[in-house]
């Protein structure tokens, strides 16, 4: 059996590939990387070690990039530069220009790991992995928005098209502007295969009603601390089915998780998520998730 494939998001967490942070974050201008006034190196690099020990107790494999001061101060969000398939990874490209080196070192991570690279999405085309949601294992939904556009979106259905996966794409909004992160799992989080986490004002209406179409029980973050979070109350991550890691500090939003039947993990995120923009969903890379 291989020891890779995700083409799930709420199976058990088996294999993933995170960065630690390194000297990249230490040294980080806080506004050339778009950090909030939270940001602080040192916290955040704390605060990372209480979360990688999170997907550790999980069960799950990590494979580690390490950060050898490239100065790529955003790739320990994993989760955007690839994706992993059945049948090998796609290397996407970065919307983020800051972050287009980040793909590199996936690729040797790949490659040392004797992870096949089925294709790659090349200029003009842009493709995040915080804009790629499976609704099942033959369906992608890709988010089309400032990190994303429709050139990428063209390239990664080519790509996955002889896997047999369609690939469906669906206009983000443009809430805080092209400066900020807002990507399609910014707006939905999987619990299980039928229940995901979500904040439906935001969410594209064509994709809300495909969501109820396929029967998915929709959870709805609380708006308030989804406002206070800049979203990333919401951007939990499933190490298998009905059990969660999601940041600390929003005690409505653990409520309702636990009311669907989760059990939920916290860590203390204000110095790395909150200030730096991205949950827990986004500093993981799944390789493999079972029980597919």
């Amino acid at each position: 059996m291989a020891d890779y494939g995700a083409q799930d998001m709420a199976q058990t967490l088996a294999r993933v590939l995170m960065r630690r942070p390194g000297p990249s974050l230490s040294k980080a201008d806080p506004a050339a990387w778009h950090y909030g006034p939270g940001f602080d190196a040192v916290s955040a690099a704390t605060q990372y070690e209480q979360f990688a020990g999170l997907v550790a107790r999980s069960g799950a494999e990590i494979l580690w990039i390490e950060d050898r001061g490239d100065w790529l101060a955003d790739a320990m969000f994993t989760c955007d530069p690839s994706l992993v398939t059945r049948e090998g990874a796609v290397l996407l490209r970065m919307g983020k220009a800051a972050r287009e080196r980040e793909v590199a070192l996936h690729e040797a991570a790949y490659k040392k790991a004797g992870i096949p690279i089925l294709g790659r999405i090349k200029a003009p085309g842009t493709v995040e992995g915080g804009d790629c949601f499976w609704l099942d294992a033959q369906t992608l939904i890709v988010g089309r928005g400032f990190r994303t556009n429709e050139e990428g979106i063209v390239q990664l259905a080519d790509i996955l098209a002889p896997l047999s996966i369609d690939v469906l794409s669906y206009d983000l909004p443009s809430w805080k502007g092209e400066s900020a992160c807002l990507h399609l799992l910014s707006l939905i989080s999987p619990l299980t295969r039928d229940t995901a986490l979500v904040h439906s004002p935001l969410l594209p209406a064509a994709l809300y009603q495909l969501l109820e179409e396929w029967g998915l029980a929709l959870v709805e973050a609380p708006e308030d601390e989804f406002r206070a979070s800049q979203g990333l109350s919401l951007n939990v991550l499933p190490t298998s089915p009905g059990a969660v890691i999601m940041i600390d500090g929003y005690p409505k939003t653990k409520a309702a998780l636990e009311a669907a039947g989760c059990t939920v993990s916290t860590f203390a995120a204000d110095a790395l998520c909150i200030a730096c923009e991205g949950g827990p969903t986004c500093l993981v890379r799944p390789v493999l998730r079972e029980g597919l």
